[in-house]
């Protein structure tokens, strides 16, 4: 096989799904974990600081949505229903950080800011729409391949 034929090959072995399942799933994983163990930056004191309603309840909530379905997302387990809260997740991220920042800040330097929200967030949709692919738990255990 030449390289063009391999570069044009379609199917699951061109796609490797897993490697977006593990950028996305190991991002919110590190950063659910994050806000339990810098509470005051990245937790609690941080939804205060930007204004989180009941800060004391949705810190710690964020954080277990984030370790839980970040984990998922790791295996391949419920992938599609794991990046349903993920994205409400980013989306109120990116709407209580990114916007005011556009309004103080600009474009720059909120692109700037903004670049891994909106890499997660193109990865969550990417694996709501393709699934789980063929190395996951749910392909194993003869759940949604993706296809």
């Amino acid at each position: 096989m030449n390289v063009k034929q391999w570069l044009c090959r379609q199917g699951e072995s061109r796609s490797p799904i897993f490697l977006i399942r593990l950028m996305v799933g190991a991002v919110f994983l590190s950063e659910g974990i994050q806000k339990f163990l810098f509470p005051d930056a990245l937790g609690v004191g941080r939804f205060i600081k930007i204004g989180i309603p009941y800060p004391n309840v949705m810190g710690p909530f964020v954080g277990v949505v984030e370790v839980v379905c970040g984990s998922l997302l790791l295996i391949g387990l419920l992938t599609r229903l794991a990046t349903i809260p993920l994205l409400i997740d980013i989306s109120v991220a990116i709407l209580s950080t990114k916007l005011p920042m556009l309004f103080q800040k600009g474009f720059w330097a909120t692109a700037h800011e903004a670049r891994t929200d909106f890499c997660m967030c193109l990865g969550l949709c990417f694996l709501l729409v393709t699934g789980t692919g063929s190395c996951s738990v749910d392909a194993k255990c003869g759940g949604e391949s993706g296809s």
